[in-house]
């Protein structure tokens, strides 16, 4: 009956969210789940699991329509007011030279979402950032950063994907019951062997549920989930622009980067960070 790609809600949840089955398994009657708008994997039994109908499909294209334009609202506001900020920084430091440029940080992003790493570089454009994205399986990740840290030698690094706890009711501090927890951590020590200091690379790491104090732990400047919940797709990338566009002469305000993202202190977490926009000059003609 169920086939991978069909969309659907869990019942016993109250169908809160968007899925698509990735797997099925006929032996034991259950699917394998990814959230559409959430980086969340989930496994439910069939008898769970309901067909969406077009309306209800419309309806969380609606929902996730509406929590993209008001994360945008409150990164545009905030800009404005650092903008004024900026020009003041621009006039006392190039009054007799307006001839400047601003170059903001660059990111690589490491996805396990294929689709959830498009939606982002698309954000990462309308937000004027510089981006390299790379679709990476969890698993792979580990094995896969040193090479791409070393060729594109990026400001920020996102490390993220799905996620979420596999048991129930098992210990919130057992790094073995989460689906991708354990990747993440290992891609984030391996990413600080080549950039010990975590103000050189800033390391934003987790999905949904992820065990956050681990990804710290690992070497992380920020990571989900504090509570254990889900997180939005593009989370990591408002936190990205925060620090893409805070000055190299400033510390992150991590309440402000937080407070940028849709889940909040409850789905991301970090530490005091430095800023990695730039200034610079001449401007060229070319």
């Amino acid at each position: 009956m169920w086939k991978s790609g069909d969309l659907v809600a869990r019942k016993s949840y109250g169908k809160d969210l968007c899925f698509v089955i990735v797997e099925v398994d006929e032996a034991s009657e259950t699917a394998i789940l990814k959230g559409i708008d959430v980086r969340l994997m989930a496994d439910a039994p069939f008898s769970d699991l309901e067909l969406l109908s077009e309306e209800e499909r419309q309806q969380f294209e609606a929902n996730r329509k509406h929590v993209e334009d008001e994360c945008l609202r409150l990164v545009h506001t905030r800009r404005a007011m650092e903008s004024e900020k900026r020009s003041l920084r621009k006039e006392a430091r190039f009054h007799s030279n307006p001839d400047f440029f601003e170059r903001p940080g660059q990111v690589l992003h490491l996805d396990g979402d294929g689709t959830y790493l498009q939606k982002c570089l698309n954000m990462y454009k309308e937000l004027g950032i510089r981006a390299i994205g790379h679709h990476v399986r969890e698993a792979e990740m580990p094995g896969t950063v040193k090479g791409l840290l070393e060729k594109y030698e990026p400001d920020i690094l996102i490390i993220t994907g799905h996620d979420g706890l596999i048991r129930k009711g098992k210990s919130w501090t057992d790094l073995f019951n989460y689906r991708n927890s354990g990747h993440f951590v290992k891609t984030v020590q391996t990413a600080r062997k080549h950039s010990r200091n975590m103000d050189d690379l800033v390391i934003i790491a987790g999905a949904c549920q992820s065990h956050f104090e681990a990804i710290l732990d690992a070497g992380a400047n920020f990571a989900s989930s504090p509570q254990r919940i889900m997180i939005h797709a593009l989370d990591p990338v408002f936190i990205a622009e925060k620090i893409a566009f805070t000055p190299i002469n400033e510390t992150v305000n991590v309440y402000d980067v937080i407070r940028s993202t849709y889940t909040g202190t409850d789905g991301v977490g970090g530490l005091e960070s430095r800023g990695k926009y730039r200034l610079g000059l001449p401007k060229s003609l070319y």
